[in-house]
């Protein structure tokens, strides 16, 4: 299911402020050795990740899903000299090359890939984060909630990419659609946040964790 024209999704394309020239040699990598580069965030969705963050003054990001790097080096970009990225991924070939780009840029000194089940490496974790981006195997998105909210720091944005899964979460009928249909209805019902889902792409859901005492 197509939300937008594809002539109005390139209008706002060319639109949005182009990416770094490594990242955008990423894509061209991306799209020349991986399948499923669908995956990578694109333009829009990267540039918003890099302004919120640079508005919310967000320090300390946590990343579930690296695949080649788009995402991790768009947020590093933006975050402060001082700012700490850690971004998680399994599978090993899509590790390879972002690694091969995180040390091209100057902005390295602020990332660290962690490999293994995203699940098991978020337990080994310490401290809060202040931005979190979701946009890994969508079967544990309810799950990776569950784990991540505690660990977002109040005032903390958390961004949830494909959340509208081509449209079918409107029917869910299989594995994925279900698990990201239930993740969207944990977050309408969670009482510590408030959150907009966005039709960005594949649809896209920013949380603001609140404090108990903020709430209405």
């Amino acid at each position: 299911m197509n939300f937008i024209k594809s002539e109005i999704e390139e209008y706002a394309t060319e639109a949005t402020t182009p990416e770094s020239e490594l990242v955008q040699e990423l894509v061209e990598v991306s799209n020349e050795n991986l399948e499923y580069v669908d995956m990578i965030s694109g333009r829009v969705v990267g540039r918003l990740l890099a302004i919120l963050i640079k508005i919310s003054g967000a320090k300390r990001v946590l990343e579930i899903g690296t695949f080649s790097g788009y995402s991790a080096l768009s947020m590093a970009e933006a975050l402060p000299a001082d700012g700490e990225l850690i971004t998680c991924e399994y599978n090993e070939r899509y590790e390879k090359l972002a690694r091969s780009f995180f040390q091209k840029s100057e902005h390295s000194h602020k990332i660290t890939l962690r490999m293994g089940k995203a699940l098991d490496t978020i337990e080994q974790l310490n401290g809060s984060f202040d931005f979190i981006f979701l946009d890994a195997d969508k079967v544990n998105y309810p799950a990776y909630f569950k784990k991540l909210l505690p660990m977002l720091e109040v005032n903390g944005l958390m961004a949830i990419d494909n959340v509208l899964w081509s449209g079918s979460v409107l029917h869910p009928d299989d594995e994925k659609a279900k698990a990201i249909d239930e993740l969207n209805g944990m977050i309408r019902n969670e009482e510590q946040v408030e959150q907009v889902m966005l039709t960005i792409r594949d649809g896209l859901t920013l949380v603001r964790k609140n404090s108990f005492f903020q709430l209405y």
